[in-house]
């Protein structure tokens, strides 16, 4: 299982919402790029990036610091928010994002994710941010009446390669991921399933760890707080295999 660290930004900082609440803002730090080398240097090898302020209006407004940690770094980098047209998934691979992250527009606009899929191969990635198993869109804002199991299926169908998926209740509150709903995930698709969500501790990722199938595993909040060493998190799930 791959660890993968958390880049949230947000007016160019490296900030964490509590459940997704955009009122609800800790920041971290002033300087992106120096937490993603913070991470390369602990042993990533790949990071998760989202433009919150995307994710909330459609529009990407931290493209500057995803070009500068991206100059900055050597390893793969995964992005999303606000993210909702071929125009943008062109641009994004062009500037060396390996891999492209759909939420909203999944939802609202399917066929682009089959169009973007056949266009670019193995760089489109669905993320399923769900409450009480039922999809949510707009940076979390709506929950539709969407099964999130039922489109991870249908989003497999249409050639994405992979699924992020996020327990919003859990998000931030460092009480631990939904192992149950994590476990249905990654037996509902073939294509690997990313655990998002709750991460709080070194039990948690031995338990995430112990999924069989789990292809990653994202988290955030407690690096940063130090609840978790990435270097020992990575170890932990190197051992599993």
């Amino acid at each position: 299982m791959k660890i993968i660290p958390a880049i949230d930004l947000k007016d160019g900082k490296c900030v964490r919402l509590l459940q997704g609440r955009k009122d609800e803002v800790t920041t971290y730090s002033s300087d992106p790029v120096s937490v993603a080398k913070r991470w390369v240097a602990e042993g990533a090898d790949l990071i998760h990036i989202v433009d919150l302020d995307g994710a909330f209006s459609g529009n990407q407004a931290n493209i500057d610091s995803i070009k500068k940690i991206r100059a900055a770094v050597n390893v793969d980098l995964e992005l999303g928010g606000g993210i909702r047209d071929m125009e943008r998934i062109d641009y994004l691979i062009s500037i060396g994002i390996e891999r492209v992250i759909l939420g909203t527009v999944a939802v609202k606009k399917p066929e682009l994710v089959r169009e973007a899929s056949e266009k670019h191969p193995g760089k489109i990635i669905v993320g399923i941010d769900a409450r009480d198993g039922k999809a949510a869109i707009k940076g979390w804002v709506e929950v539709t009446d969407t099964d999130a199991f039922e489109l991870a299926r249908q989003m497999e169908t249409l050639g994405a390669s992979g699924i992020i998926y996020t327990d919003i209740s859990r998000d931030g509150m460092l009480t631990g991921p939904n192992l149950e709903t994590m476990k249905r995930m990654v037996n509902a698709v073939e294509i690997p399933v990313i655990a998002s969500g709750g991460i709080s501790s070194m039990e948690d990722i031995r338990h995430l760890a112990s999924i069989p199938g789990l292809w990653g595993a994202i988290t955030g909040k407690a690096l940063y707080t130090g609840n978790i060493s990435l270097e020992e998190a990575i170890r932990v799930a190197e051992e599993r295999g």
